[in-house]
């Protein structure tokens, strides 16, 4: 070719290339914005609880937002950026219930182009913590809203005035300050004895003492001077729904139903009282179920699980404890490792550090504490093997976060396979949860039988 017919060539080349870049250039804001997709809210889902009321608004892809209360009436407001308005926001208004104790009401609308705004109206002043959630398990993005009252309840008068629901049926105030005062002692039904002779003369109030003991014995029942206290922690809860059987039974429900159940029976003992960790179906953090039984002095930890494995054969019921060295098998390593998740599916805000889950992970009593633990959960483990099939025949042991009070003894009950067809089906039947609750209270008893609680000097919250 030519050099005078390459010059055109050449030409007509630059004139295609500076047509194909202002081309590139008009169509790349376009090609940015379908490729940026906006996030899209898929879920708001509501938690009311007498601890804290949690907001968890789930979305497809990463956002920005940001927050501010407001006074006078008190609200939480949140802006969220680049998202659309769609039917799940509209729908917020009807989320809260009415007698949430923390939220009054709860809205959303377009504060302006690219931006969502939340207002949660608020029935008293409160401390929020806002914070996300990366994706994990069935979740994607979460945005957290905890609004926590900024007086919260305070678990040793919810125990004495027995206004709570945590108390439990069976008892006012009056008797269980007197029981906390070592003041008479209860007979066969746990009433008080008010004999004025009793009152009048200690030699005899102290015979009587020594006859309800004997006769105490004879009935199999542990001798107690003072009002005992368990902690029973239904596992997971609100954002975490724990296993899920094949039927569709999530492990949430199973374990606060056997937890009541056994919370009723407890209440119903001589000298006993139970405390739930959880009283209905919300997130409560693993530290934060070892901080509420320290808080009250708990003598014992009891927490209930429905186990699940990768096999649907497995089955039967067992009992676990805290294991410093490692797991006793590698199916109790994959329990614990599955079991101390919870957190990081229902959610926890990393930011907040707590100095009790510090001093618990390395108090030096933890050995003495297993020690006792074993022993509990020997005696539970005996009874629950007359009720199910046991999976293994001897308490196991593993690296459990629940389990990490070192001041109280502790065991985690792993009821039956929610993940076997068979046992799920047991788990939701009321009969079998009833023997189940009956088994682990008769194991509570043996246990008490053998080593009486320690008296204690005061029962005071440690912060």
């Amino acid at each position: 070719m030519s050099e005078r017919g390459e010059r055109p060539l050449a030409g007509r080349r630059r004139l295609i290339g500076a047509a194909s870049a202002t081309l590139l250039l008009l169509a790349t804001p376009t090609a940015l914005r379908a490729a940026v997709r906006a996030p899209s809210v898929l879920a708001v889902r509501v938690w009311p609880a007498p601890d804290y009321t949690r907001v968890a608004i789930e979305y497809d892809a990463p956002l920005k937002y940001s927050q501010f209360l407001v006074k006078n009436p008190d609200r939480l407001v949140v802006d969220l950026e680049g998202v659309e308005f769609n039917g799940v926001l509209d729908s917020l208004s009807r989320k809260v219930a009415p007698d949430d104790p923390n939220i009054r009401l709860l809205r959303a609308g377009r504060f302006k182009p690219g931006v969502v705004r939340l207002v949660m109206e608020l029935k008293n002043e409160v401390r929020p913590q806002v914070f996300v959630l990366p994706p994990v398990g069935e979740y994607g993005y979460r945005l957290v809203l905890d609004v926590y009252p900024a007086t919260p309840p305070d678990p040793l008068l919810s125990l004495l005035d027995g206004k709570d629901g945590e108390v439990g049926a069976g008892g006012g105030s009056g008797g269980d300050e007197r029981r906390l005062r070592g003041d008479g002692e209860p007979d066969a039904r746990g009433d008080q004895r008010t004999d004025s002779r009793l009152e009048s003369k200690p030699e005899l109030r102290a015979d009587a003492r020594a006859e309800a003991r004997v006769e105490t014995r004879k009935r199999g029942k542990p001798v107690v001077d003072r009002l005992v206290t368990i902690t029973l922690d239904p596992g997971h809860g609100g954002e975490d729904p724990g296993a899920v059987g094949r039927g569709g039974s999530y492990e949430k429900h199973v374990t606060l139903a056997v937890a009541q159940r056994l919370k009723a029976r407890i209440d119903n003992e001589p000298n006993m009282r139970a405390v739930l960790t959880r009283d209905s179906d919300f997130f409560v953090p693993l530290h934060v179920r070892v901080q509420k039984a320290r808080r009250i002095q708990s003598d014992l930890f009891v927490s209930i699980h429905a186990d699940a494995f990768i096999r649907p054969d497995a089955r039967g019921s067992s009992v676990f404890v805290l294991s410093e060295r490692g797991a006793t098998s590698s199916a109790a390593r994959y329990l614990a490792q599955k079991e101390n998740e919870a957190d990081l599916i229902g959610g926890v805000n990393i930011d907040v550090k707590d100095p009790i889950l510090a001093r618990t992970l390395l108090d030096l009593s933890q050995t003495a504490t297993i020690n006792d633990s074993l022993k509990l959960g020997r005696a539970v483990l005996g009874e629950l093997g007359a009720i199910n099939r046991l999976h293994k025949d001897s308490v196991e042991q593993a690296g459990f976060a629940v389990l990490k009070a070192p001041d109280i003894p502790s065991i985690l009950v792993e009821t039956a396979f929610i993940s076997n067809p068979e046992e799920e089906k047991r788990l939701n039947d009321e009969a079998y949860q009833d023997k189940m609750a009956d088994a682990i209270l008769a194991g509570i008893r043996k246990y008490f039988a053998r080593n009486p609680p320690l008296a204690k000097s005061k029962l005071a919250r440690l912060d």
